[in-house]
């Protein structure tokens, strides 16, 4: 078993050593010129080489190399050449060929390189937390020193040729640094080398002991959710953890000696940029809204600053949120049903930024199928989720997505593609218009409902009495009006001296006149039912009307005696006055009475 073991371990050890073997074989870096930017919190580090072929055959990639102790850290890689006066971005995916205390990664060439030739490539990486504070914990106004640790030497699979390395620093407050000569440091810079024909993955600590107060906020936590609408707006909030990863502070905080000696590694504002469009821009934290706070508009986008209730010092830490809305035809684009959405997956929290972890949220119309996206570097779809809100039926699909280590090279546009039918935008108009129908109709058959336990015979009989009234001085009001028929088919008759006609008249008036009477008693009948107090009041009413209807008949007998020359004109006249006065006083007796019952 033991024997196995070892032939087993002398097989890969033989593997890793051929193909290392093989990796060394046909290229050589001929020139590194290496430049270490370390005037903020990041490690940014840009390296120009040239590769060349020195094998027998054309080759289509090459390999970089970046230590283990490093590649933790590592937030982002481009590797580009450059062609007609623009860069062009190399394909570098992780490789499987193993290293020596190293992570490899391919990188496709532009084209084939053949026998003898070379090709000047630029390689650009970032790295996260590499920097450390040394000592890790400061007074209030005391300065900071950080520490970083690297490779002198290009780390590469390969042998180079000839190397220089240029480290610009925050400050030129230097408390030591490694030396392999040739070495020297001049004012805020540093420069290693050159060095000439130095061996595959040969390693010299380079250690850093400097100044350093730029701020070292990092985002440890962030949710960036986007809201489409096919509307007209893109709603977009952010929430932030922030924390002050410098020096922590040594001792209680003084605000004393903070207005008077303002601190060197306090961070007092916040600056972000946010879209050009952005509008309605709203910002808070756990208590409230930031009260201190600019906003200011430029031609291609918005600045925010905020300064916090309090400085960050090193250890310190704060939470908050930023919102905004866009015009959704800036970011959307459709062909038929199918739409994309491009925008981009972070935007300028602050300069030179470092996050942790972000999680971004895209919450999609409800309906919307076939969700695919597209990046420009890796991230981890996360299982997705559905949000209700008003008006949903089934929820809008959310298509979540997280990444961690990010820093400004991930400001990147993503395409989220999906299908969504335009009929579907109905659904919210029909659902409110169906809302208000079916309210309505409840309030109609509630009123109509009767939901008392016992009947209120007293409520009830007053209703009822009341609309018999009601129904009675209606009626009483039509038959007043019928008197003026009366008076009109007299005024005709002695005009027009026609007997046939007059009697006609007279004959469809009184019909109409006795029908209503008919009716009249009706209600009468029930209204004494119903209220036998109003017994004496109605009795008056009916003998009123009955002498008021004699009345009428009088007038007409006058008027045919004196249409047939049986009664002189004077003797008509004077008789048709007395009658008009008693009908005129007892109809304002008959209205008097009629008032008294309402």
């Amino acid at each position: 078993m033991e024997y196995c073991s070892r032939k087993m371990i002398l097989i890969l050890s033989c593997l890793v050593i051929f193909s290392i073997f093989n990796v060394r074989a046909d290229l050589e870096i001929s020139n590194v010129d290496r430049s270490i930017d370390l005037s903020s919190q990041l490690a940014k580090v840009n390296s120009q080489i040239t590769l060349q072929n020195k094998g027998n055959k054309a080759v289509t990639s090459f390999l970089i190399s970046i230590e283990e102790d490093q590649f933790p850290l590592l937030s982002y890689l481009e590797v580009t050449h450059k062609e007609d006066d623009e860069s062009v971005k190399l394909e570098t995916t992780p490789s499987s060929v193993a290293g020596q205390s190293a992570k490899l990664f391919s990188v496709n060439l532009p084209s084939s390189l053949g026998v003898g030739k070379s090709i000047v490539l630029n390689i650009e990486s970032v790295f996260t937390h590499a920097l450390r504070p040394f000592p890790a914990k400061i007074g209030q106004s005391e300065k900071q020193l950080v520490i970083y640790k690297a490779n002198t030497y290009f780390s590469s699979p390969y042998k180079v040729v000839y190397q220089k390395t240029t480290v610009k620093l925050s400050s030129s407050t230097i408390e030591s640094y490694s030396k392999l000569k040739p070495s020297n440091s001049a004012d805020n810079t540093i420069t290693y080398g050159p060095y000439n024909d130095i061996n595959p993955y040969s390693f010299h600590e380079m250690k850093i002991h400097f100044e350093n107060n730029s701020p070292f906020l990092t985002v440890k936590d962030m949710t960036r959710w986007i809201e489409v609408s096919h509307w007209g707006n893109v709603a977009i909030e952010e929430t932030y953890h922030l924390l002050h990863e410098g020096a922590e502070l040594k001792g209680h905080f003084s605000r004393y000696d903070y207005q008077r000696t303002p601190s060197h590694a306090a961070v007092k504002s916040i600056k972000s940029v946010l879209p050009a469009a952005a509008k309605d821009v709203y910002y808070r934290d756990e208590i409230g809204n930031i009260s201190t706070s600019n906003l200011l508009n430029t031609h291609d986008s918005v600045e925010l600053e905020l300064r916090p209730r309090f400085p960050l010092f090193g250890g310190w830490q704060t939470q908050y949120l930023i919102g905004y809305n866009v015009a959704v035809y800036e970011y959307l684009f459709r062909k038929g049903s199918n739409y994309v959405l491009k925008m981009r997956f972070i935007d300028h929290v602050f300069d030179d930024f470092v996050i942790d972890k972000v999680t971004v949220k895209v919450v999609l119309p409800e309906g919307a199928t076939n969700i695919k996206v597209k990046f420009p570097f890796e991230i981890k779809q996360e299982k997705q989720e559905l949000h209700k809100t008003y008006l949903d039926t089934c929820g809008r699909p959310v298509f979540v997505m997280s990444k961690k280590n990010l820093v400004e090279n991930h400001i990147q546009d993503f395409e989220l593609h999906y299908t969504f039918q335009s009929h579907l935008l109905l659904q919210e108009p029909i659902l409110c218009v169906a809302a208000f129908y079916i309210l309505f109709i409840s309030v109609i058959c509630i009123m109509r409902l009767d939901f008392s336990i016992t009947k209120d015979a007293v409520n009830e009989s007053r209703m009822k009495v009341a609309s018999l009234v009601e129904s009675l001085l209606a009626a009483c009001d039509r038959r007043t009006g019928l008197n003026s028929s009366f008076d009109s088919a007299l005024d005709n008759f002695k005009q027009s001296k026609d007997q046939v006609s007059f009697t006609s008249a007279l004959k469809k008036v009184n019909h109409d006149y006795n029908t209503l009477c008919a009716t009249i008693n009706n209600l009468i009948a029930s209204l004494l039912k119903e209220e036998p107090e109003y017994s004496d009041k109605l009795s008056d009413i009916t003998k009123k009307e009955a002498e008021r209807k004699a009345l009428i008949d009088q007038q007409v007998a006058l008027a045919t005696k004196a249409v047939s020359g049986k009664l002189s004109k004077q003797q008509y006249t004077d008789s048709e006055q007395i009658a008009l006065s008693k009908r005129e006083k007892i109809t304002e007796e008959i209205e008097a009475t009629l008032a008294a019952l309402s």
